[in-house]
């Protein structure tokens, strides 16, 4: 037997067909043509089921006019109207539309992932700027997902309640419980970042949520904590200031790492003339370096930074520390 059609699956589909209607649709059109009436076990149940749906409609906004005509009696029917129920022209710069994205990303819980993705899309489908698509391109990589731990964070600032991880440490590698009165999370250098007061070292301290290991777990009571000051959240926050724009000049392998891509600039004007035989020369603007630093790593051998020198040695580090991860480890031959 088929699945039963959930009642908001039904909704959609009575108003898709209301509004793609060439004229109207009587009852029994949308009875024997709009998924999920056809489940009504009588003509009383139909009947209370059409009705019931058309209030719910109205009263989510959607105008919906009965029409009637002389020609066909009595015979009533239904449409949108579409002049009412037209949203006026978004004017989305891309910038905005990239912002709208990155925020999409954010929340992928199972819960909403469909409704953020079914907007998302809406709004690439009214965006006017050319170069909208690319930016969003651009911006889909550079925030990595926060991961079990950016929910529980979530809720712990908003709470003021402190948390309780184990986190790896980025320098020495060493791994420990930390006791976190969470103040801000941000998204920076390609992930999330929490910043708060360590418990234990008296001090604010930045943790990257990548690096936080099994489950945060929250400690006292909502509230248990004061909120920082706007001079110590600033003193915390000043190590992930971006500084002034800057221009990385980079070879990349034909129709590879797309979305540094979509972010090219033309060269400076005191950029001297570069070619490669193999790669193309693409400019890409930046803040902060180690942010970008951590993208081009991810394009793996695509993308070889030329300029300047200071990315070029973030890049290099970052794969030398990579390649260094499996010493040690021994495999029996």
């Amino acid at each position: 037997m088929a699945a039963q059609i959930a009642p908001a699956e039904r909704l959609l589909n009575l108003v898709i067909a209301l509004v793609n209607t060439a004229g109207r649709m009587t009852k029994e059109q949308v009875r024997t043509s709009v998924a999920g009436y056809q489940e009504a076990p009588s003509d009383d149940a139909f009947e209370r089921m059409f009705e019931r749906d058309k209030d719910t409609l109205r009263d989510l906004g959607i105008p919906i006019l009965t029409v009637t005509d002389a020609g066909h009696g009595d015979d009533i029917g239904y449409r949108v109207d579409l002049d009412a129920y037209a949203l006026p022209p978004l004017d989305l710069t891309a910038a905005e539309l990239g912002v709208l994205a990155m925020a999409a990303q954010v929340w992928q819980d199972q819960a909403v992932r469909a409704d953020t993705t079914r907007a998302l899309t809406k709004l690439r489908a009214v965006g006017d700027a050319p170069e909208s698509t690319d930016l969003v391109a651009g911006l889909a990589p550079r925030v990595r997902a926060g991961g079990g731990a950016f929910g529980p964070l979530v809720d712990a600032v908003q709470a003021r309640q402190a948390v309780r991880f184990t986190y790896r440490a980025a320098t020495t590698g060493e791994v420990r419980e930390r006791t976190v009165e969470p103040w801000k999370l941000l998204a920076r250098r390609g992930g999330w970042v929490l910043v708060g007061r360590d418990r234990d070292r008296g001090a604010s301290r930045s943790f990257r949520l990548s690096r936080v290991e099994g489950v945060v777990r929250t400690v006292g009571e909502p509230g248990s904590f004061t909120a920082p000051s706007a001079q110590e959240l600033a003193d915390a926050l000043r190590t992930w200031a971006s500084g002034p724009e800057r221009i990385a000049t980079l070879a990349i392998l034909p129709e590879r790492a797309s979305a540094a891509r979509a972010r090219a600039v033309p060269a400076p004007p005191d950029e001297p003339v570069r070619t490669h035989v193999h790669r193309d020369i693409v400019h890409v603007p930046f803040r902060a370096e180690w942010e970008l630093a951590e993208e081009l790593v991810g394009y793996g051998d695509a993308v070889v930074v030329l300029a300047p020198p200071g990315l070029r040695a973030s890049v290099l580090h970052l794969l030398q520390t990579a390649a260094t991860l499996d010493e040690g480890v021994r495999t029996d031959g």
